[in-house]
């Protein structure tokens, strides 16, 4: 049961870098596909990503798939699997990349496709979007939930879960109901919360703009997050707001008791919040990407003086490390050195402060 043609209806940055994925993993795999901008189509045929382009998700071609991704937002997805009902193949593998799963398996379950319907949730991603941003390692040590829906046949069970684990991913196995509920507190309130952090400053700064002028380093990484997609995420609330709501209420909770303890001066009880919050953040595992993307960072310190910069950055070129962003730091406040290099990969992020640190220079890791 391995799928070796492929369909997709949408190319944005999950569907693209699957597409590329495929390309790399297995080079004789053929990919179709339909977006609603046809140029990103055009763009993908010449980078010789895709095989064909399709006029439509109900494309007759799609007939020939043996798997068929929909990576667009959650609700077109749904209309999209209604467009395939029909066209789809009794062995094709129907499966989405959405962060939501509740509304897709309920219309799978209704259209009477659940024995073919296997959602899937690749927990990686970017703040940058569309398929300019999509790449061949965006799945590389990153969990993918598969959610079957009931009666669906393990076999094609396990088909997908092999296919999830060669695109170098981490394949888990939920429940879809399971599923939102954890997403909803791991994935959807960060980006609610990096979104109302980044409108208290819009809203209480100065004319002057002096709240983002200062914007420490750690404010800028904790809202990153805050330029995803606004449709994605529009679609993404409204589709999920029973869970995010719950634990949004926790949330929320928790800020009020923190409020009340600064009220009432209680040092001891602050304490306990951030020892409390410490411990567990510091007993998560590494080991995945997960859907925040982990930025690799170096901090410098260098003097002052014209072609510093470029020194650094002409001193890891010639090693063969590529930078990603580099900038001074003008907020120092809880970060060390005064140039910040950010890197792909952890790797070359090692690499780069071993090779400066045999320059003399002082690096922090982070």
């Amino acid at each position: 049961m391995e799928p070796n043609t492929f369909g997709f209806i949408g190319l944005g940055l999950i569907g693209g870098s699957l597409a590329k994925t495929l390309k790399r993993v297995r080079p004789g795999c053929r990919i179709l596909a339909y977006t609603r901008t046809k140029a990103t189509t055009q763009q993908a045929l010449a980078e010789q990503v895709i095989d064909q382009i399709c006029d439509s998700p109900a494309d007759a071609a799609f007939s020939s798939c043996d798997c068929i991704f929909l990576c667009a937002p959650v609700g077109s997805n749904i209309d999209a699997l209604r467009a395939l009902k029909d066209i789809a193949s009794e062995n094709c593998i129907l499966t989405d990349v959405g962060s939501v799963k509740t509304d897709i398996h309920l219309a799978a379950a209704e259209l009477g496709l659940s024995g073919r319907f296997i959602g899937g949730h690749p927990m990686t991603g970017s703040e940058k979007s569309g398929f300019a941003n999509a790449t061949a390692h965006l799945f590389e040590n990153s969990y993918y939930i598969i959610t079957p829906s009931e009666g669906c046949d393990p076999k094609r069970v396990d088909a997908y879960r092999a296919l999830a684990a060669e695109l170098g991913a981490l394949p888990i196995v939920l429940d879809y109901r399971q599923h939102d509920f954890v997403t909803a507190a791991v994935s959807h309130l960060p980006h609610l919360i990096a979104a109302a952090l980044v409108n208290t400053v819009h809203d209480l700064d100065s004319k002057e703009e002096v709240m983002k002028m200062i914007a420490a380093g750690g404010f800028k990484d904790i809202t990153r997050i805050a330029s995803s997609s606004p449709e994605m995420w529009e679609h993404i609330c409204i589709s999920n707001r029973d869970n995010i709501s719950e634990v949004m209420s926790t949330f929320i909770g928790l800020l009020e008791k923190s409020r009340d303890e600064m009220r009432a001066g209680d040092g001891q009880a602050i304490y306990r919040t951030f020892e409390r919050s410490r411990d567990y953040r510091d007993s998560f595992s590494s080991s995945s990407l997960g859907t925040i993307k982990k930025i690799y960072t170096i901090y410098c310190d260098i003097v002052d003086e014209s072609g510093a910069i470029a020194t650094i950055a002409t001193t890891l070129a010639v090693n063969g490390i590529s930078i990603k962003n580099i900038g001074i730091v003008h907020n120092r406040e809880f970060e060390d050195g005064v140039l910040r290099i950010e890197f792909y990969e952890e790797e070359p992020s090692l690499r780069a402060a071993e090779i400066l640190r045999q320059h003399r220079y002082q690096v922090w890791v982070r």
